[in-house]
């Protein structure tokens, strides 16, 4: 289960536990909320991750390229734990 921390001032996410596709879709609605709040730059701190699937990952690597195309930057923190692949 992923829980999450929202600081709206500054457009931080921070996350923990376990990011599964249903994880990263509540980070993708966060992520999104925060974008449509006036947020250009989001970012998504995983310290707080100790485990990550394959779909999760997945997901999180198409949200940070949709925020691309549409202008945006979401900055993944603390990544390296999670994959031996980039995220």
């Amino acid at each position: 289960m992923l829980s999450e921390t929202v600081d709206r001032r500054i457009g931080v996410i921070r996350a923990s536990g376990h990011l599964s596709a249903q994880g990263a879709d509540l980070l993708r609605g966060t992520a999104a909320a925060l974008r449509e709040g006036g947020h250009r730059r989001v970012v998504l701190d995983l310290a707080g991750v100790q485990a990550a699937d394959d779909d999760g990952l997945a997901l999180l690597r198409r949200l940070r390229t949709r925020f691309a195309e549409d202008g945006g930057e979401l900055v993944l923190q603390h990544t390296r734990q999670l994959s031996a692949d980039p995220v």
